[in-house]
């Protein structure tokens, strides 16, 4: 049996970490680098980092700090933020990202996950898809969250797992920051639809909420962010109570 995964994910803005409620009320949470190499001795599977400055210089900035993360790294990372062509992916797994995350810019332009799994392989491409229940259907947004659309979240990860994306990483807007757990009935539909990974993001609190969500939602890994910044989750005691609870984790 597969190990479930244990995420930590760090929002980078103007080179720093930041944390918010909803996508908003952004807060200083520490220097991406040691945050990096701190969640790699604590026994994080993977880490992700989501670019959400929007500088025009940013690519420069964020292959530098993509680079400097993975000089000090022994665990896979992968990378988000702004990227819409197959020269920007080329840009970061050079600087030693191992995937890419692409979000606003595949729904634009679905074609986008097409050719990038063309040149770079479907294991290193995650289509990231932010979504809130309206209506009492769950629709994706875009460009952090600002934008609504008429997307329905189930089609478009179907249509992304048929383009070949390696990963779905779904982030419920409606439980981000809240902690109070993951959206449990929308990670189990997406995981009945599509064969590939899910990786839950959106909700985490406590340690309970990583067991429901794999249990219940059945995802394949569960992202957090402020529960490991600001240290009121260890992942080490995490992955021991997972495991007590019969989830196959890596300790």
């Amino acid at each position: 049996m597969l190990t479930k995964r244990i995420i930590p994910c760090l929002d980078i803005k103007d080179g720093r970490t930041v944390k918010g409620v909803n996508f908003v009320d952004l807060r200083d949470a520490g220097d991406p680098v040691e945050l990096a190499q701190r969640y790699a001795v604590e026994g994080a599977d993977e880490l992700v980092f989501l670019d959400i400055s929007a500088t025009e210089q940013k690519r420069k900035t964020l292959a530098d700090l993509v680079y400097n993360v993975a000089e000090k790294l022994n665990i896979p990372f992968t990378v988000g933020g702004g990227i819409s062509s197959v020269e920007d992916v080329d840009i970061l797994l050079q600087n030693g990202a191992d995937k890419v995350s692409i979000n606003s810019s595949a729904v634009k332009r679905p074609e986008l996950i097409n050719e990038l799994v063309a040149k770079f392989g479907s294991q290193c491409i995650v289509v990231a898809i932010d979504a809130k229940h309206v209506d009492g259907q769950w629709k994706v947004h875009l460009v952090g969250g600002k934008v609504a659309t008429e997307i329905d979240l189930f089609e478009w990860a179907k249509e992304a797992e048929q383009r070949g994306a390696g990963e779905i990483l779904f982030t419920s807007m409606d439980n981000d920051g809240t902690k109070n757990g993951f959206a449990y009935e929308a990670l189990a539909k997406l995981s009945a639809l599509v064969n590939i990974p899910i990786i839950a993001s959106g909700g985490a609190g406590n340690v309970h909420h990583f067991t429901e969500t794999f249990k219940i939602g059945k995802a394949d890994a569960a992202l957090a962010a402020s529960v490991f910044h600001f240290k009121e989750i260890e992942i080490k005691g995490l992955k021991e109570e997972l495991k007590s609870e019969g989830i196959p984790v890596r300790l």
